[in-house]
């Protein structure tokens, strides 16, 4: 589903279940590529860990794991 964001909130208001689950399938993965976009951002500026975690309401543990990966790309 990529559709423009009136469209996702339209489906995701639909009462035809297939359409509201994929709008939710959307959701899920635009907020998971905005997360990773912030959470390099705040690494790149210094922010630590726990800083992130904290702002993210999970543990530092949980962040660092799924985000340590990322790498500063050029």
């Amino acid at each position: 589903m990529h559709d423009e964001p009136t469209d996702i909130t339209a489906a995701a208001a639909s009462t035809d279940p297939a359409r509201g689950l994929a709008a939710v399938r959307a959701l899920r993965t635009l907020a998971d590529r905005l997360e990773s976009v912030q959470v390099a951002n705040a690494r790149e500026q210094g922010w630590s860990w726990q800083a992130i975690a904290d702002v993210l309401q999970i543990s530092r543990q949980a962040v660092h794991q799924k985000h340590s990966h990322q790498r500063k790309e050029t």
